[in-house]
């Protein structure tokens, strides 16, 4: 466990740098579509099951329980596909506000079909998109045209005023009953969406009604991987969820209904609690009583029973609370939110008895800029080690952090220079006075690109390359903030990255 910056001795085979797991993902596959077919077989003709979070690309999963895979929901739901149908759901507002999601860079409305041609080609079927919070949008009105010209069906979901107290209009003609009806054929229709706060709830509820009205027997149930109910409210992995959601106010709750109904304490969180009444009042309208007796009956989710390693989760979900609590930093740096998301954050910490210092390759960062004045980098391998770089007239932090890490894991001389300063100057001639760039030097995409077409006949190029893999769950930290490029690179490394909020000059 040492921070090394300039030289280091030779190293073992890089199969010493392997992640620790803390989560059983071959289990979770197994017990998880076991659990949903028990689901659907309790109710008659139809499920819908309501998806919360990401079906695929669940990074925050991946983080805070390593072992888990970003896609493992979507393997999941493979099992069941041959009598699975998926239903996306977007709303008017984000439509019309251009919302983005904020992992990948892209618009909800670009999401929809980036999340529709990604179920097909899985060979699942997308039956089709419904628009929520309608109210009129030219916005809404103009996508659901561009969906319908690529064949894709597509319905209007109103905004119901009073939703979701209202109980009397909202289980009524004028207000489930005005919304389309959403034609469906597989017996399990999962509805999902590319963020919260989408409306998939309201879709679930719409068609309940909407399908008692036309004599079939469908049946609700929700999916969602957090907060794990079936652990400590306090627990990380669970606060480390408050902090993903930070920005929606989101606050874990013990669920009062479950433990008054059994005796017993399962955590949930203040939305689904919230409702449950209004839940409960709406179901005993179109079915004459409630399955459920609690919000937490209502979930299907089996990911705390494998949780194999509680100390490796505890450990991943104190490092994502810190990445939650930078990444606000960032952002209110940046003017795109307000002081309220950080201040969570930092209550959050407080609970988990953490501080960025925690965070040992934040220390090591901010240490080495403090000795070279200018901006700096470190990253924690797997086995502990921290390595450190800085700002130089060629590379930037970044690039030279890949450069140093990938030379350490291959047990390469530090003093080797992997890519000529010979190479480095056309890359920013180039740049600069052909691409009239500012800044002149190589990003980590470029020094990437670089090596690959070093490794043709460079041995040691080859070596540091094949070492890219071993960065998988590593994490960074950086004394200023990075471009877009460094931070998708990162990202595509699987490299958890933290920022100081301060732009570079």
């Amino acid at each position: 466990m040492q921070v090394i910056s300039a030289a280091w001795k030779e190293t073992a085979a890089s199969d010493r740098y392997i992640m620790r797991l803390g989560f059983d993902n071959e289990k979770y596959l197994k017990i998880q579509s076991e659990h949903i077919r028990e689901r659907i077989d309790r109710f008659g003709d139809k499920l819908y099951l309501e998806f919360g979070g990401k079906l695929f690309d669940d990074y925050h999963a991946a983080r805070v329980l390593p072992g888990f895979e970003p896609d493992s929901k979507l393997k999941m739901l493979m099992q069941l596909r041959d009598y699975a149908e998926i239903v996306i759901v977007i709303s008017a507002v984000d439509i019309e506000k251009n919302k983005i999601r904020g992992d990948l860079g892209i618009t909800y409305d670009m999401d929809v079909l980036r999340l529709r041609d990604e179920f097909i080609s899985r060979g699942l079927l997308v039956g089709s998109v419904v628009i929520t919070h309608f109210n009129g949008q030219e916005s809404a009105r103009a996508f659901r045209n561009r969906l319908e010209r690529l064949g894709i069906r597509t319905f209007f979901h109103y905004t119901i005023e009073g939703y979701p107290t209202n109980v009397a209009l909202i289980d009524s003609d004028e207000g489930f009953g005005k919304n389309d009806y959403v034609e469906t054929e597989r017996p399990l229709v999962v509805v999902t969406a590319p963020g919260p706060g989408s409306g998939k709830m309201a879709v679930c509820l719409s068609q309940l009604y909407q399908e008692n009205k036309r004599g079939v027997k469908a049946g609700y149930a929700k999916f969602e991987t957090f907060p794990i109910w079936n652990i400590p409210l306090k627990h990380p992995v669970n606060i480390a969820y408050e902090a993903a959601t930070a920005d929606l106010a989101d606050v874990n709750m013990i669920d009062p209904f479950h433990l008054e109904a059994y005796g017993s304490t399962a955590v949930n969180y203040n939305r689904d609690i919230e409702i449950f009444p209004v839940l409960n009042a709406i179901f005993e309208g179109i079915y004459g009583e409630n399955p459920y007796k609690s919000p937490t009956d209502m979930g299907v989710n089996m990911a705390g029973y494998c949780i194999s390693d509680d100390e490796v989760c505890c450990e991943a979900s104190k490092q994502e609370i810190i990445r939650r609590y930078y990444t606000a930093l960032n952002t209110l740096a940046t003017g795109e939110c307000n002081d309220n998301e950080v201040n969570k954050i930092a209550l959050l910490m407080k609970q988990v008895k953490i501080t960025t210092d925690y965070r040992r390759v934040t220390t090591a960062a901010k240490q080495r800029a403090e000795q070279a004045h200018v901006p700096c980098a470190a990253i924690e391998l797997a086995d502990g080690t921290l390595i450190t770089a800085e700002n130089s007239p060629l590379l930037g932090t970044s690039a030279a952090l890949l450069l140093n890490a990938t030379k350490y894991l291959a047990g390469i001389d530090h003093n080797v220079k992997l890519i000529p300063a010979e190479m480095i100057e056309p890359i920013q001639n180039m740049k600069v006075f052909y691409l009239h760039g500012n800044n002149p030097r190589l990003h980590t995409d470029e020094v990437l690109v670089a090596l690959a077409m070093l490794s043709l006949h460079n041995d040691d190029c080859r070596r540091a390359i094949s070492q890219l893999p071993s960065l998988q769950g590593c994490q960074v930290h950086t004394t200023v903030m990075l471009n877009e490029v460094d931070r998708k690179i990162f990202h595509k490394l699987g490299v958890g990255l933290t920022c100081e909020p301060i732009q570079k000059k």
